[in-house]
């Protein structure tokens, strides 16, 4: 343990350690959360955390990766001068932070590089973190031989890589895979579907393969006039690829196969989409009023994760006699069992919600799930309400602002 003089506190040097690996101004697909420690208004008694620190560390998770609980898990494809590889294979590494700062007993330099070594079990790479002056070449050895990268920390904020680590494979946890959703084109950290029928989001592969504009033939066809947020949710499931491509765009392979059934029921995809006008603002479940276009819905939507995860645990909530179980209900079933997942797909992760639903530890604070205000309308709203039109659900979704969560069925249509 190091004894040399300093000024920070772990939540400060946490906070200067994710503005320089996962910078507000990125626009990739990157994500990161802090431990619900972090949540707290004083981290050591009569110390208060300043707002502005507990605000950048949001959100808040509790996420298990090897024997404990990382202080920052995330997913980011790193600059060169942090990682000795810049990559591994096509997905952006899960990279895990502990952090270490001033206490009455020093900075524990070691023993966070002993926790970051722990984490190598499940992520790509593994940091300390902690005030520069505190690092000894004693802590750069060790950490070179276990392969874990340090971080040091200055008073201004200034975040230097000392030690730089390899990037390693790793085999994938549940935890693990909540944040990896969460940074992929299918996560729900900030927005996700904004539409809450299918057909929306079918309709964008056919206009963008037909000839011509897509936005125009989206309105047009009376396929839908929020073009931004249909061609947002066909990413999220998968349809399309974001950035590539003709306008931007480029057919997944779902997508293509989308198309491939327009054109083998209706012989052009521009006839398959006058069949959308018949569909125009139409309240009826969609797999009743369109078998054969709902069926394909459903299989579109099961390719989402969170969709197959939901069905998978609601079967079970049915075969452990919880046949009509509420918003509430399904929450707390699933955050027994998937608990990262289920904070990141229902809990809002904005204007200090996690900070009310969890507690420092990560468990669930069960009477503010009653609070429609916590959950993420794309889940709550427009992910269920899809799951209904495709004969998942027997319900719709509501708005958080509607949302009476103690009411709210989830029960699935078809248990088997």
């Amino acid at each position: 343990m190091s004894s040399a003089a300093r000024t920070l506190s772990e939540p400060q040097v946490l906070a200067h350690t994710k503005r320089r690996l996962f910078p507000a101004d990125d626009e990739s697909t990157a994500y990161a959360v802090a431990d619900t420690q972090f949540s707290m208004e004083e981290w050591l008694p009569g110390q208060p955390v300043d707002a502005a620190v507990r605000d950048c560390l949001a959100p808040f998770n509790h996420v298990q990766i090897g024997g404990g609980y990382p202080d920052l898990v995330g997913v980011r494809t790193l600059e060169s001068d942090l990682l000795a590889v810049e990559r591994l294979g096509d997905e952006p590494p899960l990279i895990a932070i502990e952090a270490k700062g001033e206490t009455s007993g020093g900075v524990d330099t070691q023993r966070g590089i002993l926790q970051a070594y722990d984490r190598l079990h499940e992520v790509n790479a593994a940091y300390l973190a902690a005030p520069v002056a505190a690092i000894s070449e004693t802590d750069r050895t060790l950490a070179r031989e276990l392969n874990v990268g340090v971080l040091g920390v200055d008073s201004a904020g200034s975040v230097d890589p000392l030690e730089v680590p390899r990037v390693v494979g790793n085999r994938t946890t549940t935890e693990a895979t909540a944040l990896r959703f969460q940074a992929s084109a299918q996560g729900v950290a900030d927005a996700s579907f904004g539409l809450n029928h299918p057909k929306n989001y079918l309709g964008y592969p056919l206009a963008h393969y037909a000839a011509g504009d897509t936005e125009a033939l989206l309105s047009e066809y009376k396929v839908v006039s929020a073009v931004d947020s249909a061609r947002q949710g066909a990413e999220f499931l998968g349809l399309i690829d974001d950035g590539v491509g003709v306008e931007g765009v480029d057919l997944t392979s779902l997508g293509e196969e989308v198309v491939r059934f327009a054109t083998a029921r209706y012989g052009t995809v521009e006839a398959a989409l006058e069949e959308f006008e018949n569909w125009y603002r139409s309240v009826k479940r969609f797999v009743d009023l369109a078998p054969a276009w709902g069926q394909l819905a459903r299989r579109v939507l099961f390719d989402y994760e969170a969709t197959e995860l939901l069905v998978r645990e609601l079967q079970c909530m049915y075969e452990d006699g919880i046949a009509e179980p509420s918003l509430v209900d399904v929450v707390v079933y699933l955050h027994e069992l998937h608990p990262s997942f289920t904070v990141e797909l229902f809990v809002r992760g904005t204007d200090g919600v996690r900070s009310r639903v969890l507690t420092t530890d990560g468990e669930l604070r069960p009477s503010t799930l009653e609070d429609g205000s916590v959950y993420h309308s794309p889940t709550v709203f427009q992910l269920k309400a899809m799951l209904y039109h495709t004969g998942i659900l027997t319900e719709r979704g509501a708005e958080p602002s509607r949302l009476e969560p103690l009411e709210d069925v989830w029960a699935l249509r078809e248990p088997v």
